[in-house]
Parts: structure tokens; sequence; C-alpha cells
């Protein structure tokens, strides 16, 4: 049987973006979703126009707006196998995506997550507090969790079942490492897949501020700690 695929995109001012991503997307993909998270450009427009089911969440955020996409998952027959979650800056290759469903389709696997590989990323596509905050939260997920995660990366598919079990909550930049210290905890099945990785379009809303960058990294560690202390 063909798994019922959801492409789920978060974006924030991706209007010179937004196409590429969705025009890549493999067609094995049933619909793609893009949540415009209060963009102040033409973000929703674009991906309309591009083909994907535009969704509006004024409460900033990304992990406001992966909750939004979850609503309307909930209210659509049939649901979804699978589902994908995806960056709207064109850094990840979306090609890709046959890759990262495969272990689910083919091994039974819960979760998989797009490693960005270093030997795969383009010189300058991940900054220096991606690259420490990536370091140090899957140090200490090893330490407390004896996790085998190398990588936070934005990139990743999901049974929709076991998503629905991991009540995702997060509202902010936390959402990536809830999502993986709930598998850890739950026991469910994993496995990262080494992606392509490149610069991308725009100027990141994360890693491109200082103040991005320390909230990032707060929130992160706070769900290792809080997790740790359970």
């Amino acid at each position: 049987m063909v798994p019922n695929i959801k492409v789920i995109i978060p974006a924030f001012n991706e209007e010179k973006s937004i196409a590429q991503v969705i025009a890549d997307i493999p067609n094995i993909v049933s619909e793609i979703i893009v949540v415009d998270n209060n963009s102040n450009d033409k973000t929703g427009e674009v991906a309309k126009n591009a083909g994907a089911t535009v969704l509006f969440q004024p409460k900033s955020g990304y992990g406001n707006a992966c909750l939004k996409g979850l609503e309307y998952l909930e209210i659509l027959n049939p649901k979804p196998d699978i589902v994908v979650f995806l960056d709207g800056d064109y850094s990840d290759y979306p090609e890709e995506l046959t890759k990262l469903v495969a272990p689910i389709i083919e091994k039974n696997i819960d979760f998989v997550i797009g490693a960005r590989d270093k030997e795969l990323r383009e010189t300058g596509s991940m900054t220096f507090p991606q690259r420490f905050g990536n370091e140090l939260a899957t140090r200490l997920m090893r330490l407390f969790f004896n996790s085998k995660f190398t990588d936070l990366g934005p990139f990743r598919a999901i049974k929709y079942n076991r998503l629905l079990a991991l009540n995702m909550e997060d509202k902010t930049y936390g959402w990536t490492v809830e999502m993986q210290l709930k598998i850890l905890k739950k026991k469910f099945s994993y496995v990262e897949i080494p992606v392509k990785y490149r610069n991308r379009i725009g100027v990141s809303k994360v890693s491109g501020t200082l103040k991005g960058a320390i909230f990032a990294g707060i929130k992160i560690l706070g769900w290792i700690f809080k997790y740790s202390l359970k």
C-alpha cells in the first residue's frame, strides 16, 4: 500500500525560496502544507500559487507554526501515515525526502531525522552558533539518555500516530529537540540519514541574529534539563 505522506513547512518571510522548495518535493507526497507564520512579505501567496495548501498562523514561533499544521491534519480524513517537516528557506534538499521516508516504509522505523553531515554540508551553511548548539545538545542527550542523535536537523519524517503520541507543545525554537527527547523517553525507534545542506536563501531568523541564537540555545538546553530530571 502506498503511504499517505504530508509535508509541513513552517515559513516566515520566505517568498524568495518557498516556490523552489515546493517544486523540488517528490510527487510521492499527497499534500504540501505551508504554514505562513505571520510573514510580512508574499510567502503565503507564492506558496499557494506553487500548489501548496496555505495556513496562516498569526502567533510567531517555529513551534506555533508546526502546531498549526498538526491542527489541520486532525480534521483530515483519511489521516496521513507519515508526516515530514521541512524548512522553507531551501537549505535542505527536498528531493531527499524519499531517503527520509524509506526507513519508515521499508523497516517500520518510527522516526527519521536528516542529519546534516559535515561532508555533505556546503561551506558556511551552518553558523558557529548552530554547530556549537547541535554539538552541545546532542552530547547532553547522549550523556543523559544514551541517545545516538548527532543533529537537531529540521528535515525529519515521523509516523503520524507516533507524532500524536508525543503531545508536542513547544511554541518556539525548542520544537525539534522536544520531539527528539520525547522519542527517546517513549523508546520509539529512530534512525539518522545523512543529508545534504546548503546556504539558505535570505537571513536566518535564529542563527542570523545574536538574540535568536541565544534564545534558541536557552530553549534547547531547557528541554534537555527538564527531561533529565524526570
